[in-house]
């Protein structure tokens, strides 16, 4: 197992950087007791193969020695990496300043200055044991997501997940959907009796519209246009993009331009899917 634990100060950017590896697939706990880390890691095994907790000041041991023997307890197919993230104390402030949240240890009144320097004594065992340290400091919300997923991925571009959606625009359009093609304008294989009760997975289906010079045309079009920008929005903090094309009943038509464009980019990309939403069987 994949075990990613994430600390640091609080307005350090913990929230950021669970959100991201969320994004990458992990199964992702907030705040929880440090002392219960080795039973949740457990418990998760049998479901998920990446996991990733966030620690902070408040759910700490009262001994230090004991947040090492917790570590100890992990099972050993765990393979822990440890995140501190941490900012310089007017920046902290700063931040806690202009989102008027309050501090953790300023409960019992606590100025936010003393609160902040309790917090990194406290935090000490933490950043003694951490793997990787990052200062986010001078980092905006999108480079230190970029950060994140270039410690954890190994390379600066994330892997941007795309779908090709088929639907019916009769059972609603689907709310995913980034960018939505209307296909009903083009010639319809419903009204011709032989092919009625196929999809556009179908041969007979897929030589019917690929035989009309529109049809080609529209398929080129969604290609171009999805291929033209997807550098510009995988560079735009994004980790889905979901492409939805529709006809009226999302068996024909949609079906086969969604199957059409998603193989062709399928020969380009890594991580497309295609998903035929009234067609819950069929999917790649």
């Amino acid at each position: 197992m994949e075990l990613i634990i994430i600390s640091g100060r609080s307005g350090s950017g913990k929230s950021v950087a669970l959100r991201v590896l969320e994004d990458l697939g992990f199964y992702c706990v907030d705040n929880i007791p440090v002392n219960l880390l080795p039973s949740l890691v457990r418990i998760s095994a049998d479901n998920y193969d990446k996991v990733a907790v966030s620690i902070d000041v408040r759910n700490l041991p009262k001994e230090q020695q004991e947040f090492n023997e917790i570590f100890e307890y992990l099972p050993q197919f765990a393979k822990p990496t440890l995140f501190y993230l941490d900012s310089d104390d007017h920046t902290l402030i700063r931040r806690f300043s202009e989102t008027r949240r309050l501090h953790p240890l300023s409960i019992n009144s606590l100025p936010l200055d003393m609160a902040i320097a309790q917090e990194k004594v406290l935090l000490d065992v933490i950043i003694n044991r951490a793997d990787v340290l990052i200062d986010t400091t001078d980092m905006s919300v999108h480079q230190l997501a970029e950060t994140i997923r270039e410690k954890i991925l190994g390379k600066k571009d994330k892997t941007l997940i795309i779908t090709f959606m088929s639907f019916g625009f009769k059972h609603g359009i689907p709310k995913e959907a980034d960018y939505v093609f209307d296909a009903r304008f083009l010639p319809n294989p419903h009204w011709e009796p032989e092919l009625k009760p196929l999809t556009g997975l179908d041969q007979p289906v897929k030589d019917y519209l690929a035989n009309h010079s529109i049809v080609q045309k529209f398929t080129w079009q969604i290609q171009t246009f999805v291929q033209t920008w997807l550098p510009h929005l995988e560079r735009n903090n994004r980790s889905y993009l979901t492409i939805a094309i529709g006809c009226t009943g999302g068996q024909h038509r949609s079906v086969y331009l969604a199957q059409t464009i998603g193989e062709s980019f399928q020969t380009m990309h890594s991580n497309v899917k295609i998903r035929h939403r009234e067609q819950p069987n069929h999917a790649s």
